[in-house]
């Protein structure tokens, strides 16, 4: 044995066994850990040994699989054999005669899970912030240490199949209801306690599927009303993720041929699957970005290095709006004393009543308490008065788009606060350089790009502008990370990173429309292409008014640096539509109508751009989508807007959905091969024209095979 595993035999016969993975923070499933609990197991044949506790000594109990260790496989054996090799542990864990009790002191996700699962019973801790589930299919995997075998085998196959297929976290007061676990216990004292006593209780314990007369609860594959279900299941599926997730129709698969099955047979069934998943290009990629990226990021890799960490004490918001009131409640909701003006108390009272609302549902629906709520609201204070602002060490003005407006506010507020404090201009578009012009303390002045709904939305866009300092970016940074989002860092631009990226999607699904093809078809592209909503859609919940303004201010800016605007096709239709009333969705009309709380394309569109009678195939659709906004994600690096491909890559999927399953807007060219992306541009700029000539960057890839790093 290593130190991974410490075991400990109390005075009443039963075995202690507590994970301890040396040099992690927490305990993950690999060949060290799983090789000390079989050492383990010998001890249990010890006549003097009544059962075994399995435990933690980190804070949570364990998590999933070792990613690192994964991301080295690359022949199907590895993660095959790895993934046998953790079942004949778990099985042998089982099978030995004596009871075997996980007691769960914190999160058991992934890998975790499937380790308790193995156990005879499961007590946990009643924490309702502790974590249980699947959540594998998140990173394109599937449970590979038994999970779509004895889940069905104990839920289950309809439960199974949504804590495999959606990998939502699971309290553990739900998971008991559904028979996931055995027991709660009120702390660390009481669970060891329980499970003693269950130990005692059941001095010859074996796990429902090894018992003579089992049968699936609801029943197996081949029952009727799981006929049903499963007959239905891959269409709701498919409809959802459109195919783009290989593992999830591996999920469905490995737990219907498993309910086919004996035990051990379905167990190297999952093994399988499992191995097509880890191999499968869709799961390189999110690991890539949404593990390895994301992780990097949140350690600071885009954060001046060297700086004293900063947290905001007191927060001003300038503007209560739907974003104001977004903002103020994130911050509120992290323990931050926020100060949210408007013109009127009316307004700012509504601001308010924003993070209210959410509030009330979240005690409706049993998330909070009234004592939570009412503590969070007593840390919004709302007014007009800038005097308020006093002692912020943060502002942020969220503000109309407007450059005299935002100029006031600033200078206003500026007014008021300490030297040391910082100033951020919430704007979308307007970059921040020419903003910070108005300002005294251009060096303390920075962009803060949060994305609506506020509550939702994970990622705030850091922008920094030419005379913005390190330490200002530094306590922008850390500011985001306290109120539980992920930051990205750009530098100023028109448009940024992700407002400039996002149009190109909108915009060239506004330029099929001009030029015949059907809104019905652009949609399902957009669809199939994986994003979360189809270009049209899309551009109405943005609202067509608004574009048209920043397109107006951005002429205006133009015009004053004499340079010209060359009006885009797809622009000049917004304007179109605007002008006859059809704004987008907050006035009911757009490219869809709205009423009665649903929506259908507008019928007339096709009436103002009639369908053309050849009309082009679904996949040069999704290739144009998705092709325009990778092309402007690499001029953005290529121009230093980007400073770096994991802002690239996290930004496009948190900031405006960018196919999860591509890895991000630079990872699609990556697993693509740039050689491949370039030749394809070449042959859409030759239909469509030089909006998709390839940007330099990738271009240079290409010739040297070089990728994204």
């Amino acid at each position: 044995m290593t130190n991974a595993v410490t075991l400990t035999l109390g005075d009443d016969g039963i075995l202690v066994a507590t994970m301890n993975l040396p040099g992690r923070p927490m305990n993950v499933v690999g060949d060290t850990l799983m090789e000390d609990i079989a050492a383990a197991l010998p001890r249990l044949a010890e006549p003097a040994v009544k059962g075994l506790i399995l435990t933690s000594g980190k804070a949570d109990f364990c998590a999933g699989g070792d990613l690192d260790r994964m991301s080295k496989w690359s022949r199907p054996e590895e993660p095959f054999e790895a993934s046998m090799a953790m079942k004949r542990v778990l099985r042998q864990l089982e099978l030995q005669g004596k009871p075997v009790v996980a007691a769960i002191n914190g999160h058991a996700l992934g890998g975790g899970l499937e380790i308790a699962l193995g156990c005879h019973a499961r007590i946990v801790i009643d924490d309702p912030r502790l974590k249980l589930g699947q959540p594998e299919v998140k990173l394109g995997l599937l449970p590979g240490g038994g999970g779509t075998v004895r889940l069905p085998r104990l839920v289950g196959i309809q439960q199974a199949l949504q804590i495999c297929a959606e990998g939502n976290d699971i309290a553990p007061d739900k998971a008991l209801a559904m028979g996931l676990i055995t027991d709660l216990a009120r702390d660390r004292d009481d669970l060891m306690a329980k499970a003693r006593a269950w130990i005692m209780a059941n001095p010859k314990a074996r796990q429902p599927w090894d018992q003579p007369k089992f049968r699936f609860p609801g029943g197996d594959s081949r029952s009727p009303a799981v006929v049903q279900m499963l007959a239905i299941a891959p269409s709701v599926a498919a409809a959802k993720s459109w195919g783009n997730y290989p593992a999830i129709t591996h999920i469905m698969s490995s737990v219907f041929e498993g309910g086919l099955l004996d035990f051990d047979a379905a167990s190297v069934v999952e093994s399988r699957f499992f191995a097509a998943c880890v191999l499968s290009q869709e799961s390189k990629n999110i690991i890539n970005t949404l593990w390895y990226q994301l992780n990097a990021i949140k350690k600071g890799a885009s954060r001046p290095a060297g700086l004293p960490a900063a947290r905001v004490k007191k927060l001003g918001v300038l503007g209560a709006g739907m974003m104001g009131g977004g903002i103020a409640y994130v911050s509120a909701k992290a323990g931050i004393e926020v100060v949210l003006l408007d013109t009127t108390q009316d307004l700012a009272d509504k601001g308010k009543a924003y993070s209210q609302g959410l509030l009330d549902k979240a005690v409706k629906r049993g998330k909070s308490t009234a004592d939570k709520r009412d503590a969070l609201l007593s840390r919004i204070t709302v007014g007009t008065d800038f005097a308020l602002l006093d002692g912020c060490d943060l502002v942020i003005e969220a503000v109309f788009e407007d450059r005299a407006i935002k100029a006031e506010v600033t200078q206003r507020a500026e007014a008021r606060l300490a030297p040391g404090a910082v100033f951020a201009s919430n704007t979308s578009t307007l970059p921040i350089t020419g903003l910070a012009q108005a300002s005294v303390r251009p060096k303390n002045y920075i962009g803060l790009h949060f994305f609506s709904p506020v509550d939702k939305m994970p990622l705030v866009e850091i922008i920094v502008g030419q005379q913005t300092d390190d330490q200002t970016l530094a306590h922008a940074f850390d500011y985001v990370l306290q109120i539980g989002k992920t930051p990205i860092v750009v530098n100023d631009s028109r448009g940024f990173y992700t407002s400039r990226v996002f149009a190109t999607y909108v915009i060239e699904g506004i330029t099929m429309l001009t030029e015949g093809v059907h809104p019905r078809s652009i949609e399902v592209a957009g669809l199939q292409a994986g994003m979360p909503m189809p270009p049209l859609a899309l551009q109405d919940e943005v609202s067509l008014s608004l574009s048209l303004h920043v397109q107006e201010q951005t002429k205006k800016d133009l015009a004053a640096e004499g340079k010209p605007y060359p009006e885009h096709a797809g622009m000049r239709i917004i304007r179109q539509l605007c002008e006859i009333g059809r704004v987008g969705k907050k006035a009911g009309k757009g490219f869809y109508d709205y009423a009665d709380g649903g929506k259908k394309l507008w019928p007339e569109l096709t009436q103002h751009f009639p369908p053309a009678p050849q009309q082009p195939a679904q996949q040069e659709l999704i290739d144009r989508l998705l092709f325009a906004q990778a092309n402007e994600a690499v001029r953005c690096l290529d121009e230093g807007v980007l400073r770096s491909v994991a802002d690239g890559n996290i930004g496009s999927i948190f900031g405006w959905g960018f196919a999860p399953f591509h890895g991000g807007a630079l990872q699609f060219i990556n697993a693509m091969g740039a050689q491949a992306f370039v030749a394809r541009l070449r042959e859409l700029a030759a239909k469509f024209g030089p909006r998709f000539e390839p940007a330099a960057g990738v271009v240079r890839r290409a010739d040297s095979g070089g990728r994204f790093e």
